[in-house]
C-alpha cells in the first residue's frame, strides 16, 4: 500500500525528513554542503531504535518478565493437581526444562532471523503474512490487553495490601491503583528506552532480594532438620495422574516470559552472542530460584497449609517473620510491575515491526523525534486495556485467549523445524538439536488440546475471536486497491497522529 507521511519539526528546530531516502529539506537552502553527513550529525542523533540492550539488560528483561506474581502468590495450583509435595517439585523442574527447550529454540530463531517482533516475525518468515496476521490479530484484540490488565491488577491489589491490613482492599481502590500503575508503565516506556531498561534492572534485583528473604531462612530451617513436610513426599495414593496435565499447564504459565527478548532483537548488542547467553543464564537462574523457593515454602508450611492459602508468600512471611511480613505484598507488587514493564517494552516492538511490514497502520512504525522510542506502538493498547480493566471480565478473557499464545508459540517453533528443510542455507550462528524444538512444539500443542478438552466453550470462543483475523486480513491487508475514501481517511489519520505524537519513520 502507498506510504504517505509529512515532515515534523526536528528537536533542534530544523526540519526532519519524513522518509529516509527522500530529498533532504536542508539541500534546498543553496548550501552545497548542507546535505553532508557532518551537517546531519550536528542536527541530532539518528532517529531510530538504538542497540541499547546489553547482556545484563537482556538477562534482567527475561528474569524480570518471567517472575511476576505467580511464584509469590499461588503455586498451590501445581500442588493441587500433582497430588504430592514430591511430584509438585518434579513438575516445577520439568516445566523449567521444557521452557528451556522453548527458549533455546527461540535463541536459534533470534540469531538466524535478526528482526524484532518475536513469534510474529518467525511465523511471517516461515509461513507467510496471513498466518502471521491472524496471530497478531489475536494478540491485539485479546491476549495482550488481558495479560497487561491482569499483571497491573495484581500490582494494584498488592501495593495497597499493607495500607488496608488486616481488612480487604476495596475493589474501586484496586482498579484506580491498577490504572495508575499501568499508566506509569506506559509513560516510562514512552519516554526513554534507557530508563525503561534501568528500572527493569532495579526491579529484577528487588525480586532477587525478595527470593533471598524467603529462600535463606527456609533453607536454614531445612538444614537444621525441619524435614517433616518432606516425609513420604511421593506417596502414591495422593498422586492424581489425571491432574498432572493441569499442573504442567500452571507450571508453564509461571515460566512464561522467556521469549520476550526475541521481541527486541534489533535493539540487542551483538545478538548472535547476547541472545543465547542471556536466555541460558536467565532460565538457569529462574529454574534454581523457583525450585528453592518451593522447597522453602514446604519447609515452613505443610501441604494442607499451602493449599489453604491464597497468597503463599504472605502466609510464609506471617509464620516466619512476624511484623516484617507487611513488606511482602510490596515485594509482590514491585514484582508485578517489573513483569508488566518488560511486557510493554517487548510487545510494543511486535506492533512496530508489524506496521513496518504493512500489516498495521503506518504510524505504529514511527519513532519519537526526541525520545527515540516507538511511542505509537507503546500506547496503542492503552485504551482497550483500561476499557477491559473497568468494564470487562478480565479473567474470562484471559482464560479463553491465553491458550492461543501457546498455540502461536508452538507454530513459531514448528517454523524453525520447517525452515531447517526449506531454507537449509540460512546462517545459523546458534543451532539446537532438532529434538529440542520437536519436544517443545509437541508440549505447546498438547496444552492447546488440553484446553479444548477441559474447557471447550471458552476455548471455542477464543478460536472464533482469533479466526475473525482471516476476513480482517483480506479486507484491510490483502486487497491492494482499496476504496479511495478509505485510503484518504487512513492517510489523514496517519498524518494527524504523526504531527500530534511528533513521530517520524525510523532511519535505517
Amino acid at each position: 500500500m502507498p506510504r504517505r507521511t509529512v515532515s515534523v519539526p526536528h528537536p533542534n528546530g530544523d526540519p526532519t525528513p519524513s522518509n529516509f531516502g527522500e530529498k533532504d529539506p536542508l539541500e534546498s537552502n543553496g548550501d552545497p554542503h548542507a546535505g553532508a553527513p557532518e551537517e546531519k550529525v550536528k542536527l541530532g542523533k539518528k532517529v531510530e531504535l538504538g542497540k541499547k540492550v546489553t547482556l545484563l539488560r537482556g538477562i534482567c528483561m527475561i528474569i524480570g518478565t518471567i517472575i511476576g506474581a505467580g511464584i509469590f502468590i499461588s503455586p498451590k495450583g501445581i500442588l493441587k493437581n500433582s497430588g504430592s509435595v514430591g511430584m509438585s517439585l518434579v513438575v516445577w523442574i520439568a516445566c523449567g526444562i521444557l521452557s528451556l527447550f522453548g527458549a533455546l529454540s527461540y535463541a536459534e530463531l533470534g540469531t538466524c532471523i535478526k528482526k524484532s517482533g518475536g513469534h510474529y516475525t518467525y511465523i511471517l518468515e516461515a509461513f507467510g503474512p496471513q498466518v502471521a496476521f491472524v496471530g497478531l490479530w489475536a494478540d491485539m484484540i485479546g491476549i495482550r490487553p488481558a495479560g497487561f490488565a491482569v499483571s497491573a491488577l495484581a500490582f494494584g491489589r498488592y501495593i495497597l495490601e499493607p495500607i488496608f491490613m488486616p481488612c480487604g482492599v476495596p475493589e474501586t481502590a484496586v482498579k484506580l491503583a491498577t490504572a495508575i500503575g499501568f499508566t506509569m508503565g506506559m509513560y516510562l516506556n514512552s519516554m526513554s528506552v534507557s530508563w525503561t531498561a534501568r528500572i527493569q534492572i532495579f526491579l529484577t534485583f528487588i525480586k532477587m532480594l525478595a527470593f533471598a528473604i524467603i529462600i535463606v531462612p527456609g533453607l536454614y530451617l531445612l538444614f537444621k532438620g525441619e524435614t517433616k513436610n518432606f516425609e513420604n513426599a511421593f506417596e502414591v495414593n495422593t498422586v492424581d495422574l489425571s491432574g498432572l496435565p493441569l499442573a504442567f499447564y500452571s507450571g508453564m504459565y509461571a515460566y512464561a516470559g522467556w521469549f520476550y527478548l526475541n521481541f527486541v532483537t534489533e535493539e540487542v548488542e551483538n545478538p548472535e552472542r547476547t541472545v543465547p547467553l542471556a536466555i541460558c543464564i536467565s532460565m538457569g537462574i529462574v529454574m534454581i530460584c523457583y525450585t528453592l523457593i518451593n522447597v522453602a515454602y514446604y519447609t515452613v508450611m505443610s501441604a494442607e497449609e499451602l493449599l489453604a492459602s491464597n497468597a503463599v508468600a504472605v502466609t510464609f512471611a506471617g509464620k516466619l517473620m512476624g511484623d516484617f511480613s507487611v513488606a511482602v505484598p510490596v515485594f509482590v507488587a514491585l514484582s508485578c510491575f517489573g513483569s508488566l514493564n518488560g511486557a510493554i517494552f517487548a510487545i510494543s516492538r511486535m506492533f512496530h515491526v508489524a506496521s513496518r511490514e504493512g500489516q498495521l497502520p503506518e504510524v505504529l512504525s514511527m519513532i519519537h523525534i526526541r525520545r527515540h522510542t516507538p511511542l505509537p506502538a507503546v500506547i496503542v493498547l492503552y485504551p482497550i486495556t483500561l476499557l477491559i480493566l473497568f468494564l470487562g471480565d478480565i479473567y474470562s478473557l484471559l482464560n479463553f485467549m491465553s491458550f492461543l499464545r501457546w498455540f502461536f508459540i508452538g507454530v513459531a517453533v514448528v517454523g524453525l523445524i520447517y525452515m531447517r528443510y526449506t531454507r537449509p542455507d540460512m546462517p545459523r550462528p546458534f543451532k539446537v538439536p532438532i529434538i529440542i524444538p520437536a519436544v517443545f512444539s509437541f508440549t505447546c500443542f498438547s496444552m492447546v488440546f488440553l484446553s479444548l478438552y477441559s474447557d471447550p466453550i471458552n476455548t471455542g470462543i477464543g478460536f472464533a475471536i482469533s479466526l475473525t483475523g482471516i476476513p480482517a486480513y483480506y479486507i484491510f491487508i490483502y486487497t491492494e486497491r482499496k476504496p479511495k475514501w478509505f485510503q484518504k481517511f487512513s492517510d489523514s489519520v496517519n498524518r494527524s497522529l504523526q504531527i500530534i505524537l511528533q513521530v517520524v519513520p525510523a532511519e535505517h
